[in-house]
């Protein structure tokens, strides 16, 4: 009895550290929004400059919800774990390494996304959100072994359903990364549509949530 407060703490400083890295990663993104060139501007006019960087105002946008959605399974995540070990913490140091290089594929793709290198830019952004994919499936397949670091109260069924949710995505990202091969566009698409998926919360994992807030 006297053991699920302290369970229930054992991953709080590493959430913290997390929350404060999508945070920062968040708040690098509009770095890579910038003003038009005031000459520019004085020639034709500020809307219609503005404009012209519609890319960048994209890849902002994309990406913020992409980090965003990770923060959001991350949360999700940690609602279910309650232990930690190093190599959870490594694990989850690896991901938010996946999560800190964010910024620099996002200013790939504004810079060449209606260039003749558009094709490869695709691939580096989306390839970078499949191999983000993979560091999120290292952390849960570490995590749901065994039910090594699970609180007592996690259902096998939502696990499951995690699991599969989670593979699912995993062959969809790189599905996304192969049609860049065929239509940047669509690939492109494919992966805005994949994180749109992992935003939409799942009511099992919700009144598991609920659930672990109750019982805390």
């Amino acid at each position: 009895m006297t053991k699920a407060p302290e369970t229930e703490k054992e991953t709080q400083r590493i959430e913290a550290f997390s929350d404060g890295v999508f945070a920062i990663v968040v708040t690098l993104l509009i770095f890579n929004v910038k003003l038009p060139d005031p000459a520019a501007v004085t020639a034709n006019g500020l809307l219609a400059e503005l404009a012209k960087s519609w890319t960048i105002y994209l890849a902002f946008a994309a990406s913020f919800f992409f980090v965003l959605v990770m923060w959001i399974n991350h949360h999700r995540l940690f609602t279910i774990i309650r232990r930690s070990d190093n190599n959870l913490m490594l694990l989850n140091g690896l991901l938010l390494f996946g999560v800190t290089v964010v910024p620099f594929p996002t200013s790939i793709v504004a810079a060449y996304l209606l260039d003749p290198q558009q094709q490869a830019a695709v691939f580096i952004y989306n390839g970078w959100f499949f191999l983000v994919a993979i560091m999120f499936q290292l952390l849960w397949r570490y995590a749901a072994h065994n039910n090594r670091l699970f609180s007592h109260a996690v259902d096998p069924a939502i696990t499951r359903h995690i699991a599969r949710s989670y593979n699912i995505g995993l062959v969809l990202y790189l599905a996304a990364v192969l049609i860049d091969i065929i239509s940047p566009p669509v690939s492109l698409a494919i992966s805005i549509g994949l994180a749109v998926f992992f935003a939409i919360p799942n009511r099992q994992v919700q009144q598991l949530m609920t659930t672990s807030d109750t019982t805390a």
